[in-house]
Protein backbone atom coordinates (compact mmCIF):
# COMPACT_ATOMS: atom_id res chain seq x y z
CA UNK A 1 0.00 0.00 0.00
CA UNK A 2 1.41 3.93 -0.32
CA UNK A 3 0.13 6.55 1.62
CA UNK A 4 -1.35 9.33 -0.39
CA UNK A 5 0.18 12.45 0.86
CA UNK A 6 4.02 11.35 0.55
CA UNK A 7 3.81 8.16 -2.00
CA UNK A 8 5.97 6.03 0.28
CA UNK A 9 5.63 2.32 0.29
CA UNK A 10 4.03 1.52 3.80
CA UNK A 11 2.40 -1.49 5.20
CA UNK A 12 -0.63 -2.67 4.47
CA UNK A 13 -2.34 -2.57 7.53
CA UNK A 14 -1.51 0.57 8.77
CA UNK A 15 -3.28 3.35 9.66
CA UNK A 16 -0.68 5.94 10.00
CA UNK A 17 2.41 6.34 7.24
CA UNK A 18 5.27 5.71 8.84
CA UNK A 19 7.15 8.39 6.69
CA UNK A 20 4.90 11.67 7.07
CA UNK A 21 2.53 10.90 9.67
CA UNK A 22 -1.06 10.88 8.39
CA UNK A 23 -3.68 8.83 8.64
CA UNK A 24 -3.91 6.91 5.99
CA UNK A 25 -7.24 3.90 5.00
CA UNK A 26 -10.07 3.68 6.52
CA UNK A 27 -10.71 4.19 10.24
CA UNK A 28 -13.19 2.73 11.89
CA UNK A 29 -13.39 4.82 14.61
CA UNK A 30 -14.82 8.08 14.99
CA UNK A 31 -12.78 11.10 15.41
CA UNK A 32 -13.38 12.62 18.14
CA UNK A 33 -12.80 16.67 19.04
CA UNK A 34 -10.50 16.50 22.20
CA UNK A 35 -7.74 18.36 23.43
CA UNK A 36 -4.74 16.19 23.37
CA UNK A 37 -2.14 16.19 26.37
CA UNK A 38 0.74 16.13 23.75
CA UNK A 39 1.56 18.68 21.77
CA UNK A 40 -0.40 21.62 23.97
CA UNK A 41 0.61 25.08 24.61
CA UNK A 42 -1.83 26.48 26.85
CA UNK A 43 -4.92 24.27 26.57
CA UNK A 44 -4.19 21.98 23.86
CA UNK A 45 -7.59 24.05 21.87
CA UNK A 46 -5.25 24.34 18.70
CA UNK A 47 -3.83 20.96 18.53
CA UNK A 48 -7.43 19.22 18.63
CA UNK A 49 -8.88 21.31 16.52
CA UNK A 50 -5.58 20.42 13.84
CA UNK A 51 -5.94 16.74 14.94
CA UNK A 52 -9.89 16.32 14.65
CA UNK A 53 -9.35 18.73 10.80
CA UNK A 54 -6.13 16.59 10.39
CA UNK A 55 -4.37 19.99 9.45
CA UNK A 56 -1.17 21.22 10.73
CA UNK A 57 -1.04 22.35 14.31
CA UNK A 58 0.92 25.71 13.59
CA UNK A 59 -0.85 26.94 10.96
CA UNK A 60 -4.08 26.21 13.40
CA UNK A 61 -2.24 28.61 15.80
CA UNK A 62 -1.59 31.50 13.53
CA UNK A 63 -5.37 31.49 12.31
CA UNK A 64 -6.71 31.61 15.77
CA UNK A 65 -3.91 34.21 16.86
CA UNK A 66 -4.58 36.37 13.89
CA UNK A 67 -8.76 35.78 14.41
CA UNK A 68 -8.23 36.90 17.84
CA UNK A 69 -5.85 40.15 16.68
CA UNK A 70 -8.18 41.30 14.01
CA UNK A 71 -11.71 40.58 15.36
CA UNK A 72 -11.17 39.16 18.99
CA UNK A 73 -13.78 36.36 18.53
CA UNK A 74 -10.61 33.92 18.95
CA UNK A 75 -10.46 35.26 22.48
CA UNK A 76 -13.83 34.72 23.45
CA UNK A 77 -13.86 31.31 21.74
CA UNK A 78 -10.91 29.83 23.20
CA UNK A 79 -11.99 29.53 27.00
CA UNK A 80 -14.81 28.72 25.52
CA UNK A 81 -13.83 25.92 23.98
CA UNK A 82 -11.21 25.29 26.37
CA UNK A 83 -14.51 24.67 29.00
CA UNK A 84 -16.49 22.21 26.07
CA UNK A 85 -13.84 20.16 24.78
CA UNK A 86 -12.65 17.13 26.73
CA UNK A 87 -9.47 15.77 27.13
CA UNK A 88 -7.73 13.17 25.62
CA UNK A 89 -6.94 10.08 27.32
CA UNK A 90 -3.87 9.78 29.87
CA UNK A 91 -0.69 7.78 28.54
CA UNK A 92 0.93 6.01 31.17
CA UNK A 93 4.60 6.06 30.70
CA UNK A 94 7.01 4.00 31.97
CA UNK A 95 10.02 5.12 34.15
CA UNK A 96 13.26 4.88 32.24
CA UNK A 97 15.10 1.21 33.48
CA UNK A 98 11.79 -0.51 34.25
CA UNK A 99 10.42 -3.47 32.51
CA UNK A 100 7.20 -2.58 31.10
CA UNK A 101 5.38 -5.74 31.98
CA UNK A 102 5.91 -6.48 35.84
CA UNK A 103 4.98 -9.50 37.72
Amino acid sequence: MYCNYCGKVIQDDANHCAYCGKRVGSVIARKRLIRPRSDRRIAGVCAGVAEYFDLDVTLVRVVWLVTAVMTGIGLLSYPIAWILMPEGPAIAQVPVGYPATHR
